[in-house]
């Protein structure tokens, strides 16, 4: 169903399913997959592509003249959200949002940033440009990433956060500026049965991380160790801007 006042540009393709609300404008180098939804008073512009059975909520805008913007299945878009609708005149950032991600009211996502899948963006959250997060991650309300950092998967970030650093895997993250508290381990209780192998990613967090930050010592265990998780967390901070 597409409502008589949306505005469709000549080019733009759309799945025989998708309902288009009011007041909405699509651009010519759009695609709407399947089960899409748009509320009303939304606008996409440049070359953007909508996976299946997403769905954006009213006053929403994503993507502006030469922009490159992915945004996978099952994900939600809030009201009054800004995708990569910042333009850069000497280059187009690609913006890859995975699949299942909630990105809730005012968020503000700029060029060149990639979301991974589960992710959680709460209300007027910041991601400056070249942003990364991994798969599950949860930001705070009106905290702000600032431009090439990392967030590593698990991560979750408190309200009103400021961070300027690279984030390690499973942490839990907070201040302004923000700084790293502690372990999520309830995070890792959901991903992982054997409360030894956790016990054991505290030890190593506390020896490269909490205590000192050893990037030779952390880059040593993740050459060594067997199991993906402790090598997923050692080798990033080893990479890491911190």
């Amino acid at each position: 169903m597409i409502h008589n006042s949306a505005i469709i540009e000549e080019g733009a393709v759309i799945a025989e399913d998708v309902q288009i609300g009011p007041f909405c404008h699509i651009g010519k180098d759009v695609t709407l997959s399947r089960g899409v939804i748009l509320e009303s008073n939304i606008i996409l512009a440049g070359k953007l592509f909508i996976d299946e059975e997403v769905r954006i909520f009213a006053f929403t805008s994503i993507g502006s003249e030469g922009s490159d913007i992915v945004i996978g299945k099952r994900t939600h878009v809030r009201e009054f959200v800004q995708i990569g609708t910042q333009k850069d005149e000497q280059k187009s950032e690609k913006v890859i949002i995975g699949n299942d991600n909630f990105i809730m009211g005012y968020v503000q996502i700029f060029p060149g940033v990639e979301l991974g899948e589960f992710t959680i963006l709460t209300n007027a959250v910041k991601l400056y440009e070249n942003v990364k997060c991994e798969d599950r991650v949860i930001i705070g309300g009106l905290s702000t990433i600032e431009a090439n950092n990392r967030i590593g998967t698990g991560v979750m970030i408190g309200g009103a956060s400021y961070v300027t650093h690279d984030l390690p895997p499973f942490t839990l993250v907070e201040g302004n500026k923000a700084s790293v508290k502690g372990l999520n381990v309830i995070g890792l209780r959901r991903r992982l049965k054997d409360p030894k192998l956790i016990d054991e990613i505290r030890g190593i967090f506390k020896k490269v991380l909490l205590e000192n930050i050893d990037k030779p010592l952390a880059q040593e265990i993740a050459n060594t160790h067997e199991n993906e998780y402790i090598k997923r967390f050692t080798s990033f901070i080893a990479s890491s801007n911190i």
